[in-house]
């Protein structure tokens, strides 16, 4: 037998990879019950059940020398899923009254992104890296994600000499992942706590009393009702892959999910005008369902899937630059995006929901709010103004700031 054939890679199909992610899921559904540590800190069951499978992957590639590889188009698909859920779910009045704050978010993100690069840029010049390399350890690895690290590393590897580029993009960003999964509930327990904030902040117990009486008045969760719901998401996923068709024609790459999230704004919001018997399903049951499901899934299979043991080679600058990279975001999140944000409870979800994003992605943000409210209360603006911020203007803003960096060495 050839000894090469026993080293190759254990391939995980996407119908199992599926699954997986689904019993992921569960999994951390038990181990939150057990741990009542989990809970109390407001860790979502995907981070919990995900950390757990991805260092059971880990030992079973120490003990058999075999990488495990994962299909993940399914997961690709629940992330348009989610995103256009969240775009449907939005209702233009609510995002015209939250104007204000979504100027003063995009301010505050802006700033911490220029503070994460030069935090990156001291971690590579620390190490002997070329400065370029920053931005592997910055923004194009955290706040941009796997996907941003994979396409920006090759480039940085061959125009500035960075050797290893590539795959230190990919490890600071599962890295930067597990970050954002487990400090974000943490962060709100702590603001929450020390500024003995109530559930219901003063200045949104109306929004929030109103959100809450709709439940009772909502459509039932039934065959008839999913389906209408999947209905609408198949129709704004159609316009959004043809607008993103048409904007990478025109030399504009964006993430599927952005023009699937803009789509299903626009859809839900004017096509009733158009036509007064189309309803859409806004804030059902249904949808909330997909939503939460796509959501579940999705991050249970992003964080099962991380190559733990793809670490070991870039260990000393991830560990190092990483830690500055959590205290930074930390800090700033408590100094000055709580303080601004009004230092109410409101603030404190969004706070858990920025160490998300800042760190790791939008749908950990969405799942570290998901957790914060289902322990302490709603807070409905919050998952209005975040994905708005994360999904949509980072990504641009992201890609300008990138250039910038690369130039200042």
């Amino acid at each position: 037998m050839d000894p090469a054939a026993d080293l190759s890679p254990i391939v995980i199909d996407s119908f199992a990879a599926f699954t997986l992610g689904i019993i992921v899921y569960f999994l951390g559904a038990r181990l939150t019950k057990r741990f009542k540590i989990l809970s109390a800190y407001s860790i979502p069951e995907p981070v919990s059940g995900g950390l757990a499978a991805a260092f059971c992957a880990l030992l079973v590639v120490i003990a058999t020398g075999r990488v495990i590889e994962y299909d993940l188009s399914v997961r690709d698909f629940l992330l348009v899923y989610f995103f256009t859920t969240v775009g449907l779910n939005a209702r233009i009045s609510d995002l015209m009254r939250g104007g204000p704050i979504l100027a003063i978010m995009l301010g505050l993100t802006l700033t911490f992104m220029v503070v994460q690069n030069f935090v990156g840029m001291a971690g590579a010049l620390l190490f002997g890296m070329p400065s370029q390399a920053g931005v592997l350890l910055g923004t194009a690895s955290l706040i941009g994600g796997h996907g941003t690290a994979i396409a920006w590393g090759p480039t940085i590897a061959s125009d500035y000499g960075a050797v290893g580029a590539a795959e230190l993009g990919i490890a600071s960003a599962t890295v930067g992942l597990i970050l954002a999964s487990v400090l974000g509930g943490p962060i709100a327990k702590y603001l929450i706590t020390r500024n003995n904030i109530t559930a219901i902040p003063e200045d949104g117990a109306a929004e929030t009393t109103e959100a809450a009486a709709t439940d009772e008045t909502r459509a039932p969760i039934n065959h008839v009702e999913i389906m209408r719901c999947i209905l609408w998401i198949h129709l704004a996923i159609a316009i959004g892959y043809s607008a993103s068709e048409s904007l990478s024609a025109a030399g504009l790459k964006l993430p599927l999910f952005v023009p699937c999230l803009i789509s299903g704004i626009l859809l839900s919001n004017l096509l009733p005008l158009v036509f007064k018997k189309a309803k859409a399903p806004a804030g059902s049951q249904s949808m909330d369902l997909i939503n939460e499901f796509s959501l579940s899934v999705f991050l249970s299979m992003s964080l099962m899937s991380m190559e733990l043991w793809t670490l070991a080679s870039s260990a000393g600058v991830l560990v190092v630059t990483m830690l500055l990279q959590a205290v930074a975001a930390s800090l700033f999140i408590i100094l000055i995006v709580f303080r601004v944000m009004g230092r109410n409870y409101f603030a404190a979800v969004l706070s858990a929901g920025f160490a998300g994003f800042a760190l790791g992605a939008t749908p950990t943000a969405i799942a570290n709010m998901k957790a914060v409210t289902q322990r302490y209360g709603p807070s409905p603006l919050a998952f209005i103004v975040l994905p708005l911020i994360s999904a949509f203007f980072v990504d641009l803003a992201n890609a300008f700031l990138i250039k910038w960096f690369l130039g200042l060495g």
